[in-house]
């Protein structure tokens, strides 16, 4: 089965979740996305890669709403037998004082362009296991901190083992946000000096050896989103044969710190947008992070009717996305606008399928969908909904969200409730629904058929975000705070429209939103003249997509990280 993938050195790919496919539920949002999406371009590119995640027997969770807006999870159980292949090997990591056995299971993803790359599935669902042992690789981000770092320990230290038991060589280990950071021990392990070599006072471990092999992508600001374990829960859990002194010289003395251990163990370091490269570089004193803006995989996330277009009028687009540079002068209005008919009505017969609520094809319809958690701010909108209605009366629109909060965010669960109550007393007025379940479908229906993308974060706590970029494949413009990519991706009027400053919007105020909304975005929709919206769509494909696409988000990895 891997005999195809072995015989040349590979950039190993570690992340704690990735997207594979609609039907594989082994990721829980835009970091999952983006490793699939990363390994989507790699088998465009004909990158040698190989990705390494676990299998989560049971998933995420998929999500219920009810007619209140509370949030109900279930486990989202898939048929691993029929998407993977199980691989021979077993190795074995020291979890809590036991001996765990790690096996895999083998996804080929196959590109649209022929290319094909492996992706290893962690298992410790094994008999050799005991029944909490089994349970280490069932659940994506479940349980308590124990449960965390058991995981991390078999996706860093499992994972660099089972590559070299099945017969991988690599060359370079990219580590996908500090989940994976355990990796750099097992690395210091490996290249180990012998201690008969060593003078008193010498390290044992070769650590610019382990620098030179290592890169490390760090995607957010919010202090949530950097793992820390005490000293004294690494030190019952984690293999004793590791120094504690020496890890904590590289992770932090007051607790291990995976971002700060990432870190320390990585020649390469990057953040996920321009912006995020700042905020990270002033996060970390001391380390020089660079910057590499996020891209989404074009041929995914365009939907059909885009497709058939650009390989009508841009053909070689799949693989060269700077052709899409041409669409502003090249592709007919009367055919963007057909094909954004197509994606929207795909779109407006979803919604009335999960909802029962008919949209109009003929009123705009605003998508907002992503992680449902404060900063995020889905309710910013919402501020004023007298202003809201006012607006409604003489420019109407729709507004679609989606999006689950993880569950133990009580918060994040109360904002959807709030957007529930919201629809609720809006009824008479503007059609708001909330779509259960959100996935990787519901998004690609959603980024193109929405007539606006709408994007309101708390700066400067949207590191990159990408929902926007498959919605500029689709030529559907922005209509964002600017934060992250869209910093680096907001041309005013040209590609969409940013709502405030880089200094604005941090205060909550939703006053500017509404009059970009009213005196800008709506009155150039509803125009006699369509030409003007239809300018604002091409630019949104010509100037984002042309250029935030995966493809040359790899092609940068390959250059500046990998190639070192």
């Amino acid at each position: 089965m891997l005999d195809e993938f072995i015989h040349e050195p590979r950039v190993a790919y570690f992340s704690m979740e990735i997207a594979l496919r609609n039907e594989i539920p082994t990721y829980a949002g835009g970091l999952g996305i983006l490793a699939g999406d990363t390994m989507r371009t790699a088998a465009d590119l004909e990158l040698p890669m190989v990705a390494v995640s676990l299998i989560c027997h049971a998933g995420y969770f998929r999500h219920e709403i009810d007619a209140q807006g509370r949030q109900t999870e279930h486990s989202a159980t898939w048929d691993i037998k029929h998407w993977t292949q199980p691989l021979d090997a077993k190795i074995a990591v020291q979890i809590d004082g036991r001996t765990v056995w790690i096996g895999a299971w083998l996804y080929i993803l196959e590109g649209h362009m022929g290319g094909r790359q492996p992706v290893l599935l962690l298992d410790t669902d094994l008999d050799e296991n005991s029944s909490d042992d089994r349970k280490i690789s069932h659940y994506l981000y479940g349980g308590d901190n124990v449960y965390r770092l058991k995981q991390e320990i078999v996706l860093g230290l499992g994972g660099v083992r089972l590559l070299h038991a099945v017969g991988f060589t690599i060359k370079h280990y990219h580590m996908n946000e500090g989940h994976s950071a355990l990796l750099g021990l097992e690395l210091m392990r490996r290249y180990a000096y012998s201690t008969e070599d060593l003078r008193p006072g010498e390290s044992r471990y070769d650590l610019p050896l382990v620098r030179d092999l290592c890169s490390f992508t760090t995607h957010t600001p919010v202090e949530a989103g950097h793992d820390r374990f005490s000293y004294d829960l690494v030190q019952r859990v984690l293999d004793n044969d590791f120094d504690i002194e020496t890890i904590k010289r590289l992770a932090g003395e007051d607790s291990l710190n995976m971002t700060r251990l990432a870190l320390n163990l990585s020649e390469y370091v990057n953040g996920v947008a321009k912006k995020h490269a700042e905020v990270s570089n002033a996060m970390f004193p001391g380390y020089k992070v660079h910057a590499i803006t996020n891209g989404v995989h074009p041929f995914t996330w365009s939907a059909e009717s885009f497709r058939q277009l650009y390989d009508h009028y841009t053909p070689g687009w799949r693989h060269e996305q700077q052709l899409l540079m041409r669409a502003d002068c090249c592709i007919p209005d009367v055919a963007i606008w057909e094909a954004h008919t197509q994606a929207k009505q795909h779109l407006i017969e979803k919604v009335q399928a999960l909802t029962g609520v008919l949209l109009k094809p003929d009123v705009p319809i605003f998508g907002f969908a992503r992680r449902m958690t404060a900063y995020k701010r889905p309710d910013l909108l919402f501020t004023d909904l007298e202003r809201l209605r006012a607006i409604a009366r003489n420019q109407p629109f729709q507004i679609v969200f989606a999006g689950k909060a993880h569950p133990n965010d009580e918060s994040g669960k109360h904002l959807i409730e709030q957007l529930h109550a919201h629809a609720r007393a809006l009824a008479d007025s503007i059609p708001v629904v909330y779509l259960p379940d959100y996935d990787m479908a519901l998004a690609q229906l959603l980024t193109a058929g929405a007539d606006v993308w709408l994007n309101t974060p708390l700066p400067p706590l949207e590191a990159s975000g990408t929902s926007g970029m498959k919605a500029a494949f689709n030529g559907v413009p922005n209509l964002s705070v600017l934060d992250g990519w869209w910093i680096e991706g907001c041309l005013e009027g040209v590609t969409g429209w940013a709502i405030g400053d880089t200094a604005g919007m941090a205060d909550g105020k939703a006053q500017v939103l509404y009059d970009k909304l009213e005196k800008v975005v709506l009155p150039l929709y509803f125009n006699s003249d369509r030409s003007g919206w239809i300018r604002v769509m091409k630019g949104a494909i010509s100037k984002n997509a042309s250029y935030f696409n995966s493809h040359r988000m790899m092609r940068r990895y390959a250059t500046e990280a990998y190639a070192r």
